[in-house]
C-alpha cells in the first residue's frame, strides 16, 4: 500500500514535470531573483530588470511568486487588473506587447487582504503558474521569489529542473544583519545546482542632486527651520557649478567591506552598487521604469551596468541605450 502511494506520488509529480517542460519550451532564459531579507529592494530590481529587457526589444515575462507578499503588480503599473482565461491558458496582464506579468495579486478580490496559506497551497499555484500560464515566445522569464530559503524556493527550482534554470540574481543590502543572510541564499543555490550570476548591493549609501535636499537650521529651542530656498540662492550666486553635484551619504555602514567582500569570500561574482535613490523609489511607487527618462540620474545608469554585467554572465551581450 505505501509503495502503491509513493509510486502515485511520484506519477503525478512526473507528470507535472513533463507538462511545466512543455510549457517553458518557448522560454529560453530563466532567472531568478532572491533576496535573504525582505525590504532590501528585489522586487524593485526585478521590475527594472523586466522594464529594461523589454526596452531592448526582447520578449520579456515576469513572474511573482512571492505569495504573501506581491508587490510586482504594483511596480508594474497594473494594480486592479484581472487575469483572463484562454483555449491556450492563462493569459499574463501585459504592461507592453512585449512585457507580460502574471501574480497572485491580480487574483485578489482586495488588495489588502492577507494570504494566509500553508506550503503545500503555496506550491499548488507555484506549479499552476508554471504549468497554465501562456506566455508564448520568451526571450526571457524573469522570477520575483520571497524572501529567504522556503518553500516557494525549492518549488520553483523543482518544477524547473526539467528545463533548467539560466542563474539567479541576489540582491542585498550593504550591512551585516542583510549579508548573513545572503551567505544562506548563496549555499541554497550551490546545494540545488543554481548558478549565481551575481549579488547585487541595493541602497549602497544616498545619493541624488543637491537641488533636491531640503535643507534645515536647528534653532536653539531644537526646532527645525526650513532654509531650503536661502541655500539654493546662495550657491546660486556664490557658486551656481555647486548645483549640479551630486550628495551622497552612507546609511549603513561598509567598514566590513559589504556585498563585495563576501562575494569574494564566498567566490560569486558581484555585480556592482545601486546607491539609495528617491528616484527610483518613486518611479517603483508609480509603475515606471526608471529607464524612460531622465529623472532617476543616479540609480539608472547603476542598474545599467549591473544588467549588462549580468547578461555577460548568462551568455547574453546586450547594451542599453538611455
Amino acid at each position: 500500500m505505501l509503495e502503491s502511494k509513493i509510486f502515485l506520488i511520484t506519477k503525478g509529480f512526473l507528470k507535472n514535470l513533463v507538462a511545466i517542460a512543455e510549457r517553458m519550451a518557448t522560454v529560453k532564459r530563466k532567472i531568478l531573483v532572491l533576496s535573504g531579507k525582505g525590504g532590501v529592494g528585489k522586487s524593485t530590481f526585478s521590475a527594472q530588470l523586466s522594464f529594461a529587457l523589454a526596452a531592448m526589444d526582447f520578449q520579456v515575462g515576469l513572474l511573482d511568486i512571492d505569495i504573501c507578499g506581491p508587490s510586482i503588480p504594483k511596480m508594474l503599473g497594473l494594480e486592479g487588473q484581472d487575469i483572463h482565461q484562454s483555449n491556450l491558458g492563462w493569459s499574463p496582464v501585459y504592461v507592453e506587447s512585449n512585457l507580460g506579468v502574471m501574480s497572485i495579486g491580480f487574483m485578489l478580490p482586495n488588495p489588502d487582504e492577507a494570504v494566509i496559506w500553508r506550503g503545500p497551497r503555496k506550491n499548488g499555484i507555484i506549479k499552476q503558474f508554471l504549468k497554465d500560464v501562456y506566455w508564448g515566445e520568451l526571450d526571457f522569464l524573469v522570477v520575483d521569489a520571497p524572501p529567504g530559503t522556503s518553500d516557494e524556493h525549492i518549488s520553483i527550482v523543482q518544477f524547473l529542473q526539467g528545463t533548467g534554470i539560466d542563474g539567479a540574481i541576489i540582491v542585498t543590502t550593504p550591512q551585516q544583519v542583510s549579508l548573513i543572510d545572503v551567505r544562506k541564499e548563496v549555499s541554497f543555490c550551490k546545494k540545488v545546482g543554481v548558478e549565481v550570476l551575481g549579488v547585487v548591493e541595493n541602497m549602497s549609501g544616498l545619493c541624488q542632486p543637491v537641488t533636491d535636499f531640503r535643507f534645515t537650521r536647528v534653532t536653539e529651542t531644537g526646532e527645525q527651520k526650513d532654509v531650503t530656498e536661502w541655500v539654493i540662492e546662495y550657491m546660486r550666486e556664490k557658486a551656481p557649478e555647486m548645483l549640479n553635484l551630486v550628495a551622497c551619504s552612507e546609511v549603513f555602514d561598509s567598514s566590513s567591506g559589504g556585498a563585495a567582500k563576501m562575494c569574494k569570500e564566498m567566490n560569486v561574482p558581484f555585480l556592482g552598487k545601486v546607491p539609495l535613490d528617491p528616484q527610483l523609489c518613486k518611479a517603483a511607487e508609480e509603475g515606471r521604469s526608471c529607464f524612460a527618462d531622465t529623472k532617476c540620474g543616479v540609480s539608472a545608469p547603476a542598474l545599467q551596468r549591473i544588467i549588462e554585467k549580468a547578461g555577460s554572465k548568462s551568455g547574453t551581450v546586450y547594451h542599453l541605450s538611455r
